[in-house]
């Protein structure tokens, strides 16, 4: 599997950051960054090695992250739960802070000053 620089921006830019900020959020100096774009692969040789005595592609031995269908399922089924036990709740909330669990603490203190400046702004 090769680390796609294209697929990178797009969704950089649907989430309004750019490069700089998603490998200082991330944590990835630009050196490393740079040096994975270049590789043919970022697989580790030992699932490589796997994949190929089982005589499948790397993917066939790798998990994927649940399709965002199925998650919204998942959320929308606890958000029914939810609103049962809390019938003053609102869906639009429930649902909003369901999504929010799914981030990381820091990602979601990073998201708030970023609502934060950008209602400063205006």
């Amino acid at each position: 599997m090769k680390l796609s620089a294209d697929r990178i921006r797009t969704l950089c830019a649907r989430r309004g950051l750019n490069l700089q900020g998603l490998l200082e959020s991330a944590g990835v100096s630009r050196t490393a960054y740079y040096s994975l774009i270049r590789k043919t692969s970022i697989l580790p040789g030992s699932v490589q090695a796997m994949a190929r005595m089982l005589g499948v592609a790397p993917s066939a031995i790798l998990e994927e992250a649940p399709p965002v269908a199925g998650r919204a399922q998942v959320l929308i089924r606890q958000a029914g739960r939810v609103l049962a036990l809390n019938p003053r709740a609102t869906f639009e909330n429930v649902w909003h802070t369901l999504v929010l669990l799914d981030d990381s603490p820091i990602d979601r203190l990073r998201r708030s000053l970023l609502r934060g400046r950008t209602h400063d702004l205006h």
